[in-house]
């Protein structure tokens, strides 16, 4: 599977703490709902253990929002929540 960024969504990644990695596995192996705008959304738990904002979380939760283009996924933005 074919799995795009785009700029926009590498820049949220980097504002709301989620790697590359961590977006190409929600598209992957995550959960798969409709959204907004004919888009997918993909939803994946994350062990996290960690500071995020100075507070500690033991789970990181990774949504994904895309459009399938040419056969390949093209990810336009990315939401991450801690809990």
């Amino acid at each position: 599977m074919v799995i795009a960024l785009q700029p926009h969504a590498k820049q949220r990644m980097a504002e709301r703490g989620a790697t590359e990695q961590e977006v190409v596995a929600t598209v992957e192996s995550g959960e798969q709902f409709p959204a907004k705008f004919g888009r997918t959304g993909f939803r994946r738990n994350f062990l996290f253990g960690g500071k995020w904002q100075g507070r500690v979380f033991s789970v990181k939760q990774v949504e994904a929002y895309a459009v399938e283009e040419n056969g390949q996924w093209v990810v336009v933005t990315v939401l991450v929540k801690y809990f």
